[in-house]
């Protein structure tokens, strides 16, 4: 494995909660913010009369692009433009160093378009039986505040990946895909995931609670395992390459592959519907882990060699 050291000298726990807590301001607060302003001019009615229809975004698709502008400037302020201040004007590195690296090559990167969409077979085992879970009586209360959250982010993620024409797709697309794919890798495996490493000074450790952290960010608990699961791979994927670009292309290729397969379902020219919690057919999802078992091992003895001439 790779041997990524922590970006900062502090100690490792509040290098954490530093990073944690700058990031979730940025995405909850500061960025959301901003992008109301910047939504101002892509709605016809007033200020006020927004203000008031984002309170309920569900009940108005006519602020679809508004609330999507909003998001992707959370994104980017968030979890791009302050976790990168803070690398440079505070940690003194260059997060772009991080993406140089000789794996770079057009057959890794196939490889790693190919082991991401492989992954979404065996991947929808987890999905449905997560999905299905059954919280124990005594967290009753939880299971159902965990459910009404589910279905909320289900009705959002409907109102989000509902394009009406293919400009408001490619925007989609940049706002679901391109900007979670930058700041989630840039924060979760740029940032936490060595800091993590220098606490326990375990590969393996720090990829999967970087993982646990990653999924539990997104609130959304019936779908917590299988998004544990893609963060781990993110994170076997930067920690056995060196490189945070692959984490990112492959993150950029999980979202973006969705958002395309709901886009085209929507056109009538796919019967699969990605927004089912319903796993692959058995026989299918073993053929696709055998695929991607194979290709993961291919990568990381790929990237073994790579270490060892460049050493």
């Amino acid at each position: 494995m790779s041997e990524l050291t922590g970006i900062s000298q502090r100690p490792a726990l509040f290098s954490l909660i530093f990073i944690l807590l700058t990031a979730s301001m940025g995405f909850i607060i500061v960025g959301p913010a901003l992008g109301f302003f910047f939504a101002i001019p892509f709605y016809e009615g007033s200020m006020m009369d927004l203000v008031q229809k984002i309170q309920n975004p569900l009940a108005h698709p006519e602020i679809r692009l508004p609330v999507l502008i909003m998001q992707g400037c959370a994104t980017l302020i968030g979890l791009i433009i302050i976790p990168t201040l803070y690398l440079i004007g505070i940690e003194k590195q260059n997060p772009i160093t991080w993406m140089k690296s000789k794996s770079n090559s057009l057959l890794i990167i196939l490889v790693v378009a190919v082991l991401v969409i492989t992954f979404f077979a065996p991947n929808s085992i987890f999905i449905e039986w997560n999905a299905n879970f059954a919280f124990p009586e005594f967290l009753k209360e939880f299971g159902e505040w965990a459910r009404e959250r589910e279905n909320l982010a289900e009705k959002f993620t409907k109102f989000f990946t509902t394009f009406d024409s293919t400009g408001e797709f490619l925007f989609g697309l940049l706002v679901i895909a391109v900007l979670p794919a930058i700041g989630e890798e840039l924060v979760f495996r740029g940032m936490l995931q060595p800091e993590l490493y220098r606490a326990t000074g375990n590969h393996h450790a720090a990829i999967w609670i970087s993982a646990i952290i990653f999924s539990a960010f997104h609130m959304q608990f019936f779908g917590f395992v299988p998004r544990m699961l893609l963060g781990a791979l993110f994170g076997y994927l930067y920690v056995w390459s060196g490189n945070l670009f692959l984490a990112m292309f492959a993150h950029f290729v999980n979202n973006g592959f969705s958002v395309l397969m709901m886009y085209l379902y929507q056109k009538g020219v796919i019967t699969v519907d990605m927004e089912s919690s319903d796993s692959a057919p058995w026989s299918v999802a073993l053929i696709f882990t055998i695929v991607f078992a194979g290709l993961l091992y291919y990568f990381k003895k790929y990237h073994d060699l790579t270490n060892q001439s460049s050493s």
